[in-house]
Parts: C-alpha cells; structure tokens; sequence
C-alpha cells in the first residue's frame, strides 16, 4: 500500500475509534453507581480477552514488561476516569482528560523514542489540543467547586498519556497487536473485576443485573475501540494517533448535548472547527 494511502487508511481506523470511545465513555458516564460502571466494561475486558486467547497466542517475551506495567497504569486510569464522571459534567472533564494526551504523548515519544514529527504535524498535534482546551472552557472559567473534578480529569489526562506510550511501544515489542491487546484486557479487566469484587462483595451481582446491557455495550465499543488504536500504534507514529484518536472529544460534545442535554454553543462549534483544521494538518505531516 502506497504510503499516503497508509496514512489515510490509519487516520480513518482511528477517527473510527475516536467515535467508538466517545459512546462507550457516554455510556459509562449514564450509569450512575460508578463501581458498577467500571465492572461492567471490565468484565467485558475478560471476556473478549479471554476469547481471543486461542486465536491469538501469547506475545513475544520482550513486550512482557510494557503490558504488565500498562495493565497497572490502565487500572489507574479506570479508577481516576470514573471518580471524574462522580464529580464533573460529562462535557468537562472529558474533554479534558482526553485533551492532556496528544501533546504530552508527542513530547514523551519525542524524548524517549525518538519519535518527531514533522513540523506539519506538530503544528496538527497543537491545534488539536487547542480545539479540545476550548471544550474545557466552553462555559468560562471554572468555579471553586468544580476545581476536584478538573484536578481528577487532569490526573486521568496524564494516566491515558503514560498507557499510550507504554502500549505503543509494547505493541511495537511484540509484534502481534492483536495478542498484546488480548492478553492487556484480560490482565487489567481482571484486576480491576476482582478490585470491585473485595469494595462491593455480594451485593455487586445484583447491582451488575441492573446495568449489564449498558454494560455490554459500552465494553464492546471499548475493546473495538481500543483494538484498533493498537493496531495503528504498531503502524503509525505515537503522537498522530493519540491526537487523531482524541477527537472522540468532538463526538462526546454533541453527545453530551443531544443525550445529557448540556449546551453545545458558539464555543463547541468554534473548538470543532479547529480540531477538523488539526486533523487535516497531522494527515498532511504524518
């Protein structure tokens, strides 16, 4: 395949996931007890994990050590994603989590990989996260009040950014994407089921019935989801596909408006505007 029509084919796996992710984390945000939340998309985790594992065999030992380190950090991300949702509005904090990523992916992978894009596709990587920042702000500054929420969000922001590296390389280490992703759901998924089991105890199965189609749904939006991130890791640079894949944030906005009926507005169409301008950038310069 000729390398810009690599490009183009990667870019729209990507902004397939973009809208994947924004409706299962829509999803995610409807269920209100937010430990059930997380055990449902969890054991959704197990189960494609698991399912996969005869297809796909087990990756290369050299990718060992980024999937046990990232299988922890996405525990993390987990937790810290779902207290943002019990504190924030949908449209705030999400943007903001998923608006950290691209540039801080794109310096790390700069310095640790040696990564660098071209100056096209920085300039994609900045507007980007312009465009999301002004999702952050699209109602004003924020209250005292809303200060836990932003502060929850942000340390999601920087989780999601350490899983992208990690994952990123390791999926490089092995390989074999669709292994590495396999055996990364079934590690951290079952962590995060059991983690639910010992906060929650017997009272979770009943709660788990209330929510399970949610649930369902939301997981397999997630493994789609993040199956292909991984697959266009292995292929295209770090900071293209997070920036590319964190327009999920456009996506979560006209959710957020249409189902959550939180306001839209001249600055949410403004930040669209330039999200699309980054994107046509980082697939001239990616």
């Amino acid at each position: 395949m000729p390398a810009t029509s690599a490009t183009t084919a990667i870019a729209a796996a990507v902004l397939l996931a973009a809208v994947l992710h924004a409706t299962w984390n829509a999803l995610a945000h409807a269920i209100t007890d937010k430990l059930v939340a997380v055990t449902v998309l969890s054991l959704a985790f197990v189960v494609f994990g698991a399912a996969a594992l005869p297809w796909v065999g087990v990756p290369p030992r050299a990718s060992w050590p980024y999937l046990a380190t990232s299988s922890c950090v996405h525990v993390l991300y987990n937790v810290a994603l779902m207290r943002s949702y019990r504190l924030g509005a949908f449209n705030q904090v999400y943007p903001l989590a998923r608006g950290m990523s691209p540039w801080v992916v794109a310096i790390v992978a700069a310095l640790v990989v040696g990564e660098r894009l071209s100056a096209v596709g920085m300039a994609g990587v900045a507007v980007v996260s312009v465009g999301l920042g002004c999702l952050v702000f699209a109602r004003g500054l924020p209250h005292r009040d809303e200060l836990p929420a932003l502060a929850a969000a942000a340390t999601t922001g920087l989780l999601i950014a350490t899983y992208t590296v990690l994952d990123g390389l390791g999926v490089r280490a092995s390989e074999a994407p669709f292994a590495y992703a396999a055996w990364l759901f079934l590690l951290h998924g079952g962590v995060l089921v059991a983690w639910a089991a010992h906060r929650r105890g017997p009272a979770l199965l009943a709660d788990l019935r209330v929510n399970w189609r949610t649930g369902l749904a939301a997981g397999s939006c997630a493994v789609v989801a993040y199956g292909i991130v991984l697959w266009a890791q292995s292929r295209g640079t770090l900071a293209t596909v997070a920036a590319l894949r964190e327009t999920s944030v456009i996506v979560g906005a006209v959710i957020g408006a249409v189902v959550f009926r939180e306001p839209f507005g001249r600055w949410r169409t403004v930040a669209t505007v330039v999200v699309a301008a980054g994107i046509a950038l980082l697939n001239l310069g990616g």
